[in-house]
């Protein structure tokens, strides 16, 4: 079973689920790939963590935006789990 976790809109201030399709960390930064349907097609996105601390209740998450980070992650991502095709827009 993937794993739902909750993030609130920081433009809305509305909580939306989402589900943890991976998770792995590269230079020390932990990264999770994450979409709002649990089976089939859907679009993804990769979240850096920017927590401070180890409260993995309330983490904070960022969208990756660097382009060489987000490759990177994706790369990472690819080779983990087999099932994942990244279509880069």
């Amino acid at each position: 079973m993937i794993e739902k976790i909750s993030f609130e809109d920081e433009e809305t201030g509305l909580a939306k689920e989402l589900f943890v399709l991976g998770e792995t960390v590269l230079g020390g930064t932990s990264y999770i790939l994450v979409t709002e349907e649990e089976e089939g097609d859907s679009d993804a996105m990769i979240l850096k963590s920017v927590s401070q601390g180890e409260d993995s209740e309330h983490a904070l998450y960022e969208t990756v935006t660097d382009e060489k980070e987000l490759k990177d992650a994706m790369n990472a991502f690819s080779d983990i789990l087999d099932d994942v095709v990244f279509d880069e827009e």
